[in-house]
């Protein structure tokens, strides 16, 4: 096992539900503390605190995110699902606690990510390999990814779960909870509980690298004859529940594509808008974790290298039928059944109040005018995120509490928000109309 990479820090994870639970209590015990005195601090001198500003400081950012990001797992991931920076949607200090969890993961020092090796590989399993890096590629809250080469010339991609992760997901969410529900960023009647059981499941779906090695073989065989897209082959035999192994694909960070001349922009922008609304209403199978590190790109081939199937989702049908039909109502201005759709969703309860019920409809009203719009759709215009962000920041404070959303729609719009994301950084503008023709005129409404 060779290591090129002595100034990367390593540090253990903690794979006891003892000590994580210990390590999650006393972040959170600290950050109360830091609200205390800062809160006693501000009452001292005549003002009035709000908790939301005894939380968000630097001394309370820079504590969550340095233990979440020693720490791994269900208790990161949850701050990446929940607050994953979509530039002009979330508060800027969202931005700042995500961007800071990104650069702050760490790795398994070598000795912990041999003996996870050990007990799910072969006895002797390093004399079928020519190489093997063990300074990773990749690190992110659930895995780290080492390139390998075995002895008959295959360059492998291995993502190595980190342990205890999957034995500590329930009382990381639970953990996590606690914390939210301190805040003060949570609206006054939400309920959270619902989420965050849709969290711990989806995070035990995640840890299962059985599973996600059977979607990677799916979307490898989908798009095999799709030519914008490079899916990595399963490697099976190297694989178990705990390590997933892949084909390497040379890439580089799809932020490099930014770069790229404006017809490649485009042409990329759309590849990947067209797979997410086939992906939506052709397959009924969506890859629903837009993080960046998803995607990557080969400025050699202009492909685009998908990667991480561990928050695929099989939607139900009953949904996808749902926003086929969304869709076709907002395209012709159909208010009434837009409506009719909205509340079948769940962005609508039916004890809504009036008027939040049509600032929420102005809401839709106003993002279906700009699709509408004759020419391409502009991704890089600040105008429509903008509005519904402020629109979204007045619901809240007029008291709206959003009603509990199945999974499905949770993982649809963040998957969305990314997409639109993604595009505007590239710079794109693109004529959906053809995307539009095609799933609109098999509406069953």
């Amino acid at each position: 096992m060779s290591d090129k990479h002595p100034n990367v820090r390593a540090l253990a994870v903690p794979s006891s539900r003892v000590s994580r639970f210990g390590r999650l209590s006393a972040m959170t015990a600290g950050v109360a503390g830091n609200m205390a005195f800062n809160g006693i601090a501000q009452l001292a001198q005549g003002q009035r605190p709000a908790m939301r500003d005894l939380l968000i400081t630097p001394q309370n950012i820079t504590r969550i995110t340095e233990k979440l990001a020693q720490m791994r797992g269900a208790a990161m991931k949850i701050g990446q699902l929940m607050s994953m920076d979509t530039g002009e949607f979330l508060p800027p200090e969202m931005a700042q606690i995500m961007a800071r969890l990104r650069d702050n993961a760490h790795i398994m020092p070598p000795a912990q990510l041999r003996r996870v090796l050990d007990t799910q590989w072969p006895k002797n399993w390093l004399g079928q390999f020519a190489k093997f890096d063990v300074r990773p590629i990749a690190a992110a809250s659930i895995g780290q990814v080492h390139r390998a080469r075995l002895k008959d010339g295959r360059d492998l991609a291995i993502k190595v779960q980190y342990p205890g992760v999957a034995d500590s997901i329930d009382s990381d969410v639970a953990n996590v909870g606690a914390l939210l529900r301190m805040s003060g960023l949570i609206p006054k009647g939400f309920a959270l509980g619902p989420y965050l059981e849709e969290a711990r499941k989806q995070l035990h779906q995640e840890t299962d690298y059985t599973r996600e090695g059977q979607y990677l073989a799916r979307f490898g065989a989908l798009l095999a004859d799709a030519p914008a897209f490079d899916v990595p082959a399963f490697i099976p035999e190297w694989s178990t529940p705990q390590i997933l192994a892949m084909s390497y694909v040379e890439s580089v960070p799809i932020e490099a594509a930014f770069t790229q001349p404006e017809a490649e922009r485009h042409r990329i922008a759309d590849a990947l808008i067209g797979l997410t609304l086939r992906e939506l209403f052709d397959e009924g199978l969506m890859q629903s974790d837009p993080n960046f590190a998803n995607y990557r790109y080969d400025p050699q081939t202009g492909r685009i290298i998908l990667l991480d199937f561990g928050a695929t989702c099989e939607l139900n049908p009953a949904v996808v039928a749902q926003y086929r039909a969304l869709l076709a109502a907002g395209l012709i201005n159909d208010h009434a059944a837009l409506a009719r759709i909205a509340q079948e969703i769940g962005f609508i309860a039916p004890d809504t109040a009036d008027r939040h019920r049509m600032a929420i409809m102005d809401m839709m009203q106003m993002a279906f005018s700009a699709l509408r719009a004759d020419g391409p759709f502009d991704f890089t215009d600040k105008t429509l995120p903008r509005a519904m962000q402020n629109a979204g920041i007045a619901l809240a404070e007029d008291g709206f509490v959003p009603p509990p959303l199945p999974i499905d729609v949770l993982l649809l719009q963040r998957k969305f928000g990314g997409m639109f994301l993604l595009a505007s950084q590239l710079g794109a503008q693109l004529d959906l109309s053809g995307y539009f023709a095609r799933y609109v005129a098999s509406s069953a409404r």
